[in-house]
């Protein structure tokens, strides 16, 4: 069991935001498994996003790896947020009671991202999710780390500073509601400065707060970071794939030829990912992390065997996070991953 400011995770096992995660059946069936202590969403964002013929996703035949160049849903957050609702008050709810929804979302202005908390909360407070000193079944994911978007839209992740009014308004809403747990899902990152940079952004927003016994601590808004996303501008050719309906023909795996990169070829640099922000957090916080050692990692990338899971929980993840191999196993996925 592993808590998360107000959510519990129970077992320590999760699907990360993706397309496999996308719709109601997908949502319900992953709420439904007793291998999975929370369900992601996929990120929608408040118009959803228009998706073409070119977004697709091929899956490697030399190991359990994949390369997709999807963007975001296109169903709006409405649709989530009603989906999540649903099957929080439905039948199904009574057997996992504590399991909660983390509802990954993303917006490029703060005008959108404002509305996106105002529906959550609201949701939040009619299913009576807001009590404090209670366990929430809510959360909410940002999303900085979609290689997708195309060329004049980059990750928001690797400009980590441009990201400062979108956190400052996550701050602001946590601030007037200390039970919204709010989490970040990052870019794999291949530098120390990029680790630290984010660290030094985030650790700007921690204030301090009253603790027990009376004393005075740094706090930070952000409860968890998922590390990592897929690693964009990857290439891979129809002789390295199996054949979908959406490949076949083509020059390339994904009618788009680059895309996100996910599953095992993925893993080491996200183990590193993970050992190097636990490192951070954790073993050589330096005085000005202070307020970001509550910060718990959800490691994702490359989870395909229960061996995986137990790497990366050595290298620093209270959470684990599946999703090629959700694609590919369906919900089965976290079952295997749970097998003694």
């Amino acid at each position: 069991m592993v808590q998360i400011n107000s959510i519990t995770i129970s077992p320590p096992l999760i699907n990360s935001s993706c397309a496999w995660a996308g719709d109601f059946s997908q949502l319900e069936a992953l709420f439904n498994s007793p291998y999975t202590g929370a369900v992601t969403t996929r990120t929608s964002t408040v118009n959803g996003y228009k998706e073409i013929d070119a977004n697709a996703v091929a899956f490697t035949t030399s190991s359990i790896s994949s390369l997709n160049s999807y963007g975001y849903s296109p169903y709006p957050l409405s649709y989530y947020l009603s989906w999540v609702e649903t099957i929080l008050t439905g039948p199904s709810s009574s057997k996992f009671p504590t399991k909660p929804f983390i509802i990954s979302v993303t917006a490029a202005a703060w005008s959108d991202l404002e509305s996106i908390l105002v529906s959550v909360q609201s949701l939040r407070t009619k299913l009576s999710d807001r009590q404090s000193g209670g366990t929430s079944r809510i959360a909410i994911e940002l999303n900085t780390s979609c290689p997708n978007m195309g060329p004049t839209s980059p990750p928001s992740g690797y400009k980590f500073t441009d990201l400062r009014e979108l956190l400052n308004g996550l701050e602001t809403a946590h601030r007037k509601d200390p039970t919204l747990t709010i989490g970040l899902k990052m870019p794999p990152y291949v530098y120390q400065q990029q680790f630290t940079h984010v660290l030094s952004v985030l650790s700007d927003f921690s204030s301090a707060t009253m603790v027990q016994g009376g004393g005075m601590k740094r706090r930070s808004p952000f409860a968890f970071l998922t590390c990592t996303n897929t690693l964009g501008n990857s290439l891979l050719f129809p002789d390295q794939v199996a054949h979908n309906e959406k490949s076949g023909g083509q020059d390339y795996a994904v009618p788009t030829a680059l895309g996100g990169l996910a599953g095992e070829a993925l893993h080491a640099l996200s183990l590193g990912n993970v050992f190097t922000f636990h490192r951070l957090l954790h073993i050589e916080r330096p005085k000005e992390y202070d307020g970001l050692e509550k910060i718990v990692i959800i490691g994702v990338g490359g989870v395909t065997t229960k061996q995986a899971v137990a790497r990366m929980t050595k290298a620093g993840a209270e959470v684990v996070g599946a999703a090629t191999l959700l694609g590919k196993e369906g919900v089965k996925a976290f079952e295997i991953l749970s097998r003694d």
